[in-house]
């Protein structure tokens, strides 16, 4: 049940992302929410600005909200049809890709405890050799989450962590310690673990083979087109992303074609677009430097060029050159070389350029806008294309922008001509017009039709990745049962022993032990009480002592029974009674006291005949 509003879940993830820099923004909204409703459930709080206050008073909650909204499933081998795929042929096929000596380097991403990343480990060392594992392959482990991190550094696992291990592989990778196996610490060297969140911080480079399993259906649509443009930065051409059986890439063809789509195993291919690129780095304007120097470099690339009307503007936006035929067009003088090319009237007639310079700096080439309308003071018409060219000095740093405005007004008078007879021919083209715009129509009955089986498929992904996410709730909500009812077995053992202790101290006494309570039901009827005066333990449990029809005067026992309950003294009667046989016996009764927390809680009653 849902513990607010959207936007007050919002503003607890703007709260999170602003106090601790965890940004859940990205993750799906319908499994976040039940996480965090989880912790709000666990702590007894009702609604999310509440728990915001939580927050704010135990910082120490915050780690457990971590620990449950990022969920920590994993195991050696997971699937292991899958990962025979990996050891057989993925594994042989990257080592003959990249011949000794070439490094090899894998990356798994979203570790939780390290099992995954250990197990990419031992196939790589099986397939070369420690030796040579340790020499050439860096593994790299990353996490989002601290302490899953810090288990996974430690590479300490019980028994059952270590069920999906083969017995040879854990023969020959883990060692013995404290009753738990640990990896072995010389192949250790060739980890490397780091925090890192995949949404926010900048890819690993020059990846062979990326692992990233059960991650990316977490998150929206908008967030893993932003993790896959990383990914596909991240590895080298022809690199290998292997994916959770619930992510299937099928709408990300640009990027990654599958090798074992069966088995979540897909290669980059080509190269990203803008789009991308922009998606992997912060902001192109990261890499611009600005010196007199480069102003300079930037002043002499102009010069080298055509003799047609350009500009040139540095890296920090100031108008470092100006040709004389465009001072010419544009009304411009040498007084406004240094200016700020945002206070020209160039930067936005005949058209806006800033965007464009913008554009340029980011896509790092050239832009161009073509048909620009240029109107002279006697009413005549120029028309130019406009070219933005970034300019780069020898290390490829980005210094600043040409723009240069080459004359087409012959081309586009040429164009207008072409079109006047087009127009008159359009007349003879119209019976094909109609028919074309027939198989238009059916085209884009087909494209809506496509759109509609593409939808449909995203759908069916989106529920599978949902189902996925909610099996490994389950499956972590397992666990914990699992660890509650070990316990609860060993207290169960613990309990067993001490009543087979007790009931082997109560046969070895030589008279019947009876315990009542202080309202003298019976609580203990041991064998010999049985044995003396012929009533099973069953028979008596909880029934009041004074009620039993038995050979004992038991009424004779109610004023010291209560003596002892008030006062805690001990006190010994001696009274005649029958046994269960029919004779008649002198019994000595001796009544104790039974103390808890303190306090006397009821009476322990050593019956012994005294004829025996």
């Amino acid at each position: 049940m849902a513990r607010g509003t959207d936007a007050e879940l919002e503003h607890l993830l703007e709260h999170l992302r602003q106090t601790r820099g965890f940004d859940f923004t990205g993750y799906k909204r319908a499994s976040l929410s039940r996480r965090v409703d989880k912790r709000l459930e666990s702590v007894g709080v009702a609604t999310y600005p509440e728990y915001e206050d939580y927050l704010e008073v135990h910082p120490d909650e915050f780690a457990q909200l971590f620990d449950t909204i990022l969920i920590n499933v994993t195991g050696f081998f997971r699937d292991a049809p899958t990962w025979e795929y990996v050891r057989n042929e993925l594994v042989p096929r990257i080592v003959a890709e990249r011949p000794e000596p070439s490094p090899i380097r894998v990356w798994s991403a979203g570790c939780a405890s390290g099992e995954e990343a250990y197990s990419l480990a031992m196939v790589f060392a099986e397939a070369l050799g420690p030796e040579e594992f340790l020499r050439r392959v860096k593994v790299y482990v990353t996490d989002a989450d601290d302490g899953a991190l810090n288990q996974a550094r430690q590479a300490t696992y019980d028994e059952r962590q270590l069920s999906g291990v083969p017995a040879d592989l854990q023969a020959t990778y883990f060692e013995s310690l404290g009753g738990k196996r640990v990896f072995r610490k010389d192949l250790r060297r060739a980890l490397i673990f780091g925090r890192h969140d995949l949404i926010q911080d900048a890819p690993i480079s020059r990846i062979d083979l990326l692992v990233c399993r059960n991650t990316l259906m977490y998150f929206n649509a908008e967030t893993q087109n932003r993790m896959l443009a990383r990914f596909h930065f991240a590895l080298n051409d022809g690199g290998y992303l292997f994916l959770g059986k619930a992510e299937m890439l099928l709408s990300r063809a640009r990027l990654f074609a599958p090798v074992d789509l069966k088995r979540r195993v897909f290669t980059k291919v080509g190269q990203p677009g803008a789009g991308e690129r922009l998606l992997v780095l912060p902001t192109a304007f990261d890499e611009v430097v600005s010196t007199s120097d480069e102003r300079s470099l930037a002043r002499d690339l102009a010069l080298d060029g055509s003799g047609i009307a350009h500009m040139v503007i540095d890296a920090t936006g100031l108008v470092a050159f100006v040709s004389d035929e465009a001072r010419r067009l544009f009304g411009m003088s040498a007084r406004d070389v240094g200016r700020v090319f945002q206070e020209l009237d160039i930067a936005y007639r005949p058209v806006e350029l800033h965007s464009r310079i913008r554009q340029a700096y980011a896509e790092r080439g050239r832009v161009e806008v073509r048909d620009v309308e240029l109107t002279q003071p006697g009413g005549r018409s120029l028309w130019f294309d406009i070219r933005v060219n970034p300019l780069f000095d020898t290390n490829s740093a980005l210094i600043g922008c040409s723009v240069m405005f080459v004359d087409a007004t012959s081309s586009h008078e040429l164009r207008e001509e072409l079109e006047h007879a087009n127009r008159e021919l359009e007349s003879a083209y119209e019976e094909l017009q109609s028919t074309n715009e027939e198989l238009e129509t059916t085209n884009e009955e087909l494209q809506s039709t496509v759109e509609e089986l593409e939808t449909t498929n995203e759908e069916l992904q989106s529920t599978n990745e949902e189902l996925e996410t909610m099996n490994e709730e389950l499956q972590s909500s397992n666990e914990e049962l699992q660890t509650i009812n070990d316990e609860l077995r060993d207290r169960t053992s613990e309990l067993n022993e001490v009543s087979t202790y007790m009931e082997s101290i109560l046969t070895g006494l030589r008279g019947a032990v009876v315990v009542v309570d202080r309202d003298l039901h019976v609580r203990v009827w041991s064998r010999h009480a049985e044995e003396l005066w012929g009533l099973r333990a069953n028979e008596v449990a909880d029934q009041h002592l004074l009620d039993l029809d038995i050979g004992l005067p038991v009424d004779g026992l109610r004023k010291p029974i209560r003596s002892v309950l008030s006062s805690g003294e001990a006190e010994v009667v001696v009274v005649d009674a029958t046994n269960r046989r029919g004779r008649d016996v002198t019994v000595r009764v001796s009544i104790t006291p039974l103390h808890a927390d303190g306090s006397v809680t009821g009476a322990i009653l050593l019956m012994e005949d005294g004829a025996a």
